[in-house]
């Protein structure tokens, strides 16, 4: 007799299969580094890639300097800091490259938010406490 508890978890797997998309399937996985004061992000090779990660980071500082370099040739990428009390302290369209400071806001649990719609090319940014 096969194991009952393999069998079912094989079942919730084809269920699961069934229940995505193909392109669901291929979602892209960037290369993160959450630092204490220091969080970077890279994706090489996205493909009509929309989707919102956000990510927690500890910043002890008050503002953040952001790095970007990304190389976007088809849909939207963009890039938000909320600070520890939820105040947006930063928004900017990833395709434009340069070094940014944020907005002032609280130290603490920083929250960032990258948001993607049908984005194709590379992702690369920085932010570190300021």
């Amino acid at each position: 007799m096969k194991n009952p508890n393999l069998l079912l978890l094989s079942l919730v797997f084809s269920i699961l299969l069934l229940g995505c998309k193909k392109n669901d399937l291929a979602a892209f996985s960037p290369e993160i580094i959450n630092n204490p004061d220091s969080f970077s992000l890279q994706a090489t090779g996205l493909d009509k890639v929309t989707d919102k990660l956000t990510y927690s980071w500890s910043n002890a500082g008050t503002f953040a300097n952001i790095d970007q370099s990304c190389v976007i040739s088809s849909g939207t990428a963009t890039l938000s800091i909320e600070d520890s009390q939820g105040l947006e302290v930063y928004n900017k369209d990833l395709s434009i490259d340069g070094s940014f400071t944020s907005a002032t806001g609280t130290a603490g649990t920083w929250t960032i938010i990258v948001d993607l719609s049908k984005t194709k090319g590379d992702l690369n940014f920085t932010a570190q406490k300021g």
